[in-house]
Order: structure tokens, then C-alpha cells, then sequence
């Protein structure tokens, strides 16, 4: 079979297409998968640049998040059969429950083999069927920033109608969450650099906008907004540098959930955490039963997922330079 393997950590020079790679076979208890789609994220960067905290399985294929069709199936397998479809799971160990360090150790497209490829075999248990009115190009970008989203929106954050989130940009998690959101029927303050960017996310349903170039006490800003109570819910994907405005931007016994470094690490002061009584909450994707519950609203809602551009296989490197453009929406890769 085809695929795409990372020979060595140096960006996409390090990406190599394959053509004679052995198609895996499934074990009793899997599934194999005719890849259609697969999608990028900000975490395939770091895996590319070796970066990424966990480590890297060598001449790994990489990609978490992939979509396809069951094409065989295993001796022992019940609920999966020829021909559906089928996306898979980021973390494939994590069914249910508190996410455990021996389930964290094991993730697609990093220390084990992921989805850029034309085959890939998965547990029945990580092959999770995606609502059908769903592409797989949609499907694939549903594993790392969909899941994401609604672990930390709905798991961790409880969100309630009428509560107010606070979205840090415009990346694939916060378009899930402003979606998520907005399904709640909740508040939605977005931020971006990008006015063009806060446009698009106002025609999703955003409620208030705020540029946070042309206003860098954007947390004073929420504050405004919120009548000086505060954001409930902070979607924090940025880091070190946003952690503590992020702080100060959340109401009393509000929770951040804490999902991505993209501005690099820092030191945290824990004293806003005690004053005010702030939560703060560590999102790692989530599990097989969160991206379940996540498919029964997409589908009672036909959601849709925001595509910004999609790329043939052979092209997967022009792929990986437009996912880090920071375009507005997913990249996908077709199979």
C-alpha cells in the first residue's frame, strides 16, 4: 500500500511517500480500514519537528485524525461490519472514564502508527461510525479538534444555555467549540488578529468579536462585555502567553480549559486560581465515548464541520505548509 511516513524530525523535508508498505491485516479484534480522508492538526507540527512530549514511534505514518470504510473485519468483531463508515480514535485505548498515563502513551500518528495511508487497521473499540450526512472529509476532522472541543465545552465545562465562552482564536478547536456552543445556545466572545477571520466566525454565530492586535487588554474587554463577571467557560489553546489573561478574563468559580501551547510554554502563577476560586482543567482529546455522544448531537443537529482547503495525498507536504498558514477552518487530505 501507499503512505506517508515520517523518516526523521525535521518538518515536512522529513515526510516520504511509500509505495510498498505491506497493507496491514487485522487481528481478531479489528478492523481494517480503506482510509478516504485524513486531516491535520496543530499537534502533527510538533510530531513532525520532534516536539511532541510523548515521543515518536521511528519511520512513523503520521496523522491522528482519518475517516474511511471497513473493508474486513476480525474474527471477534460484533458491532462493525464490510462497508461502514467509520472514523477513528486519537487515543485508541481510551473507551471510557479518566484518561490513564498508559492509555495517554498510546496515540495515533505519534508513538504509533496513524492515518495517512491507504489502510489502517484499528480495534473495533477506535473505529467510530460518523453520522451520514457527514463526508468523510468532514468525518476526518472530527478525532483531535472535534472530540476536543467537546470534551472540554461539554465534558469538563458543563455548559448550560446561556452561559459565556470565551474562544481564543480561530483555530480547529475553537470553530468546533463556537459550533458546540452555539448548539447550547450559549454566549460566544471570539477573539482572532484577523478581522476577516471574526467576520466569518459572527456568520457561525458568534456574539461579540474582539481583535486582539487592536486590543491587547482583550481581557479587560471580556470583562466589559460581561459586565464585569466574566467569561464561564475560557477555551484556552494558547499558552504561556494568553494563560494569564485568560485568568483574569474568567468568572469567579469559572473553569479554562487548558488545550494547546501554541504560544509556547511559561511558568503559572497559581494565586488567581485561589483568589477566585478558577478551575482549571488539562484537555487531552477525549474518549471513545465522548466522540460518540459528540456524533448523536452533530447528527440530531446535521452540523457541519469547516473545511478550509483540501489536498490530494500525493500533496500531503503542500498540506502541512497550508495547515500552518493558519487559514480559517480544517486542512484535509484525501486518500
Amino acid at each position: 500500500m501507499k503512505a506517508f511516513q515520517l523518516r526523521e524530525t525535521a518538518g515536512m523535508t522529513g515526510l516520504i511517500l511509500r509505495n510498498d508498505l505491506e497493507k496491514p491485516a487485522p487481528g481478531p479484534d479489528e478492523v481494517l480500514v480503506r482510509v478516504r480522508a485524513t486531516s491535520l492538526n496543530f499537534r502533527d507540527y510538533i510530531v513532525a519537528h520532534g516536539e511532541y512530549p510523548v515521543g515518536m514511534k521511528p519511520d512513523v505514518i503520521p496523522l491522528s485524525d482519518g475517516a474511511g470504510d471497513v473493508v474486513e473485519v476480525g474474527k471477534n468483531v460484533k458491532t462493525l461490519g464490510v462497508g461502514d463508515r467509520v472514523a477513528g480514535c486519537f487515543f485508541p485505548d481510551w473507551i471510557s472514564g479518566p484518561l490513564t498515563q498508559e492509555v495517554f502513551m498510546r496515540s495515533l500518528g505519534g508513538p504509533i502508527d496513524g492515518m495517512l495511508a491507504e489502510y489502517v487497521a484499528l480495534p473495533e473499540r477506535a473505529a467510530i461510525p460518523f453520522p451520514p450526512h457527514l463526508s468523510y472529509e468532514e468525518a476526518a476532522t472530527l478525532p483531535n479538534a472535534g472530540v476536543t472541543a467537546w470534551h472540554a465545552l461539554v465534558e469538563a465545562g458543563r455548559i448550560q444555555a446561556g452561559n459565556t465562552v470565551l474562544l481564543l482564536g480561530t483555530g480547529g478547536v475553537c470553530l468546533f467549540a463556537l459550533q458546540f456552543a452555539k448548539l447550547h445556545s450559549a454566549i460566544v466572545i471570539q477573539t482572532s488578529s484577523s478581522d476577516d477571520k471574526l467576520e466569518r466566525a459572527k456568520a457561525m454565530g458568534a456574539d461579540h468579536l474582539i481583535n486582539y492586535r487592536n486590543t491587547p487588554d482583550w481581557d479587560q474587554e471580556v470583562l466589559r462585555l460581561t459586565a464585569g463577571r466574566g467569561a464561564d467557560i475560557v477555551i484556552e489553546v494558547g499558552g504561556a502567553q494568553t494563560l494569564e489573561r485568560s485568568l483574569k478574563a474568567v468568572r469567579f468559580g469559572g473553569i479554562v480549559t487548558l488545550i494547546g501551547l501554541v504560544s509556547g510554554f511559561g511558568k503559572i502563577d497559581p494565586l488567581p486560581l485561589m483568589q477566585r476560586s478558577i478551575s482549571m482543567h488539562g484537555i487531552n482529546v477525549g474518549s471513545a465515548d465522548m466522540f460518540r455522544a459528540m456524533n448523536r448531537a452533530i447528527d440530531a443537529s446535521r452540523l457541519r464541520p469547516v473545511i478550509s482547503r483540501t489536498f490530494t495525498f500525493e500533496h500531503a507536504t503542500y498540506a502541512y505548509a497550508h495547515q500552518q498558514a493558519g487559514h480559517f477552518g480544517k486542512t484535509v487530505i484525501t486518500v
